[in-house]
């Protein structure tokens, strides 16, 4: 048989979202174009790699040439932007409190 508890016997279990009863501040931060250019270029250069995995087809190479100084540029720009990613998401990660 369940029993009711009324409120008073009720147990007391914290809210997980709150920080222990105390009042806290989250910041938000939105994604600025800086941000999302080159989240832009990892998804196109994971999908473009993914093609080249799966299918051996490399879609830079192909519409710009193998070798070309645009593809060059194409993966040096993927590359900066993955090294960026990382620096966002250290930033993302960071505790402001």
């Amino acid at each position: 048989m369940a029993a009711t508890l009324n409120h008073a016997e009720r147990r007391h279990i914290p809210d997980r979202r709150s920080n222990g009863g105390a009042r806290s501040v989250h910041t938000v931060k939105r994604m600025t174009a800086v941000d999302w250019i080159p989240m832009l270029l990892l998804i196109i250069g994971g999908i473009n790699w993914g093609l080249v995995g799966l299918m051996d087809l490399d879609v830079v190479a192909m519409l710009f040439g193998e070798g070309s100084t645009i593809s060059r540029v194409i993966y040096g720009l993927v590359g900066l932007s993955a090294l960026y990613s990382i620096y966002l998401s250290s930033r993302m990660s960071s505790k402001r409190v």
